[in-house]
């Protein structure tokens, strides 16, 4: 079922959890994702980003097509649009929901080209992701490469801009940590910013690496999607490498693949607290065809 990403979170906020949004870049990541939400019966949210894949207008159909089939609610997003001609291209393709990442300029900067992006994506019914404060990258050691969120500004720049959702910084990044680092998440600053933005959904970034029990954590304090893909990735990459392919198990290669990252986002969809959280249209809630009378 192919929904937008706001009526996903929406439900989140108002109902205490977070969903899944793992990065897909081919047919075979998101199927195995798709595998995922409908066996623990969760929304779910696509993310794709917009150099991750050769031809995005082709790609985001065929997410369209995926999503359409599936028995769960699915947003397929645009992760850390760099400029309005990538969101304009992800529409085009057939994407329900946007990011615009502008959280690297000075929050004016940030605010106004924000809101030029959520005025485009309404008006063709798409919803929005912004980001305040910046999340950098776990193999980055310069301290200005990110900045957490100030919970002092969170509700203005919800109000200037009229987002759907905002990414913050609570000290997470992007990526792989070094050896033995495990990021610590400031769960006092999400407090107070929840507490400023009230039943208005919240986004986590780079969450890989991450304690299982800090993101449980941050999802019960407000946190409502959560962007996931190194582990996913890893998680892949170890059950290709624990396999035999002696003769023709070699065919079996992509489906196990596959099965590793599927069994991981599973785990992760009982963390975040969605799953049985999917709902789908009663028969009520159809349109009703209308017959001519003999």
């Amino acid at each position: 079922m192919l929904v937008t990403m706001k009526e996903i979170l929406d439900r989140a906020s108002e109902k205490g959890y977070a969903v899944a949004a793992p990065n897909v870049d081919n047919e075979l990541n998101a199927r195995a994702c798709i595998e995922a939400a409908e066996e623990k019966h969760a929304p779910l949210i696509l993310d794709v980003a917009f150099r991750a894949v050769p031809d995005l207008y082709f790609f985001g159909h065929e997410l369209r097509t995926l999503a359409c089939q599936s028995c769960v609610p699915i947003a397929i997003n645009l992760d850390h649009g760099a400029d309005l001609e990538q969101v304009q291209k992800a529409i085009q393709a057939g994407f329900t929901s946007v990011m615009i990442d502008r959280s690297a300029c000075p929050d004016d900067v940030n605010i106004k080209e924000v809101r030029e992006v959520v005025r485009l994506a309404h008006a063709a019914g798409i919803s929005v992701e912004a980001e305040l404060g910046h999340v950098g990258y776990g193999d980055q050691t310069d301290p200005r490469s990110c900045w957490l969120t100030d919970p002092a500004g969170v509700k203005r720049y919800i109000e200037e801009t009229q987002v759907d959702c905002l990414a913050v910084a609570i000290g997470t990044a992007h990526g792989a940590y070094p050896q033995n680092v495990v990021p610590k998440l400031d769960l006092e600053r999400l407090v107070q910013i929840k507490a400023a933005v009230g039943n208005f959904p919240l986004v986590l970034h780079g969450s890989s690496g991450a304690d299982p029990q800090s993101l449980r954590e941050a999802c019960r304090l407000g946190i409502n999607k959560v962007n996931i893909n190194h582990d996913l990735c890893r998680a892949a990459a170890e059950a290709v490498k624990n396999e035999s392919f002696e003769g023709n198990r070699a065919y079996m290669i992509f489906r196990t693949a596959q099965l590793g990252l599927k069994q991981k986002l599973k785990e992760m969809i009982e963390i975040y607290g969605s799953q049985d959280q999917a709902w789908s249209l009663s028969p009520a809630g159809l349109p009703q065809v209308q017959f001519p009378k003999k």
